[in-house]
């Protein structure tokens, strides 16, 4: 191992080559806390040739490897093991922006490119890279496809699997795919980028990536409104798909919970209402003409449906200073939370048409379970995506709250599941998730799944302990 490791760093040089301890820190603890990990050294390297030379060293001396990102997860996927025998490996230095094609509207990025980099070139051109998402400003795009990344635009744009037309992808034994492909149309046998996107890693490392790009939006009309119930949110959504002839681009649930942890501790929000409302829906119109009459259509669409009862209230941002405003709760929700002592969180989806059913199925039981515990339940109605957080009872200890995480798990994954649903929406496997891969894939799936792993990593390198569950 030490000769192969002597090897790599000699590959990569000094400026891609981590090994002390205070040096590797910050890569070696999760964000929320959850894991802690120990790794032999962290290497960078500058180029997909340098990447491919790691990995075949690697495979040679069956030393793990664990491609990390922007570390940002929410699953513990990017984080080694404990043995200390394991390599982070970060694309950070393969951060160009290799060409841009506004007539194609395509773009061409490398891994360790951040996602709001990446919207801004597209912006320059006029263009709009649409996955979006709170982490934006320090996420990965290498990261966003190695998880399928989801955020505030999927019902619109698609996730991430849906937004990228080609991979470069350096392989377990060091070979490099090149797949970089900008056609919209390609129907040559298997389409070999969709098993590297989603699969965290444990496949190959994607190097680069060809992106779709679509219109920049030069109308752009906000909206936060209160509803008459949870039940009005799915009715809301079928007449706002309709009255903005689909240019609805967001479409997301808050609760007052997680309204009032905004207020309460995120400085810049504010009620922008004089009542108190149970549930809440900020929705936005966007389009490519500066007169596209959008403004009108969410004047029509609301005092539509204020007039039949599915809201009770409604603010219309007047400027894009405003509509930041509003945006600022729905973030302030996500980081608001941390104030409240322990958040057990969960990435669930279901149909659409049985989101309200979900919440409400759900918050019933673990209310039971733990009286006093507060359901936060928010997120992308429009894709059926609900992030269903719960704080803990303000009385009670967090330690022993977040004990409880894997059996509150238990009763919400398998209530999504029930309802044909999913126990991971956006946030990926990662190790939090492997024992629900277990419990709730089926075993033809898993195998099929085992199968294209050894196919492409027999020696098991590939971010090991990771998305499959052990067999």
């Amino acid at each position: 191992m030490e000769s192969a490791l002597e090897r790599i760093r000699n590959l990569v040089g000094a400026r891609g080559w981590l090994e002390a301890p205070a040096a590797m820190a910050t890569y070696l603890s999760e964000t929320r806390g959850l894991f802690q990990g120990r790794a032999r050294a962290v290497v960078i390297p500058a180029s997909t040739a340098e990447v491919a030379g790691v990995l075949r060293l690697c495979n040679e001396s069956r030393i793990g490897v664990v491609p990390q990102g922007g570390h940002t997860g929410r699953c513990g996927g990017a984080m080694p093991d404990s043995t200390g025998t394991q390599i982070i490996l970060s694309p950070a230095r393969l951060n160009r922006i290799c060409a841009l094609n506004p007539l194609d509207y395509t773009i061409t990025v490398e891994a360790g490119c951040i996602l709001a980099d990446i919207q801004a070139a597209a912006a320059q051109s006029g263009r709009l890279f649409p996955l979006s998402l709170g982490a934006e400003g320090s996420c990965q795009i290498g990261g966003n496809l190695a998880t399928n990344a989801g955020g505030v635009n999927v019902m619109r744009y698609g996730n991430a699997r849906e937004l990228t037309l080609g991979l470069e992808v350096a392989l377990a034994d060091g070979a490099i795919w090149d797949g970089l492909t900008g056609l919209r149309k390609n129907n040559t046998g298997y389409d070999l980028k969709d098993l590297f996107i989603g699969a965290e890693g444990t496949l190959g490392v994607i190097t680069a990536a060809v992106l779709k790009l679509f219109p920049l939006p030069r109308e752009v009309q906000t909206a936060l409104v209160a509803l008459r119930d949870l039940e009005a949110c799915t009715e809301l959504l079928v007449q706002t798909r309709v009255a903005s002839n689909d240019a609805l681009s967001s479409f997301e649930l808050m609760p007052r919970l997680g309204l009032q942890f905004a207020l309460d501790h995120i400085p810049g929000c504010r009620d922008p209402f004089e009542r108190r409302y149970d549930w809440y829906v900020l929705l936005v119109f966007s389009g490519a003409r500066p007169d596209g009459g959008l403004r009108a259509a969410l004047e029509a669409l609301l005092a539509d449906s204020w007039q039949a009862g599915l809201i009770q209230d409604a603010v219309l941002a007047a400027s894009e200073a405003q509509a930041r405003e509003l945006w600022r709760l729905r973030e302030g929700l996500v980081e608001g939370q941390r104030f409240e002592g322990g958040s057990i969180k969960h990435d669930i989806s279901v149909p659409v048409s049985r989101v309200p059913e979900f919440i409400r199925t759900a918050g019933d039981r673990v209310r039971r379970e733990l009286p006093g515990i507060r359901v936060c339940a928010f997120g992308h109605v429009g894709d059926g995506n609900i992030h269903f957080n719960l704080s803990q009872p303000p009385e009670m200890d967090q330690e022993r709250f977040l004990g409880l995480w894997r059996h509150f798990n238990d009763i919400v994954h398998t209530i999504a599941m029930e309802m044909q649903g999913s126990f991971s929406a956006e946030h990926g496997i990662g190790r939090l998730k492997t024992a629900e891969m277990a419990r709730y894939k089926s075993a033809t799936e898993l195998r099929l799944m085992r199968a294209i792993k050894a196919a492409l990593d027999p020696n098991g390198i590939m971010n090991p302990g990771k998305v499959l569950p052990e067999s």
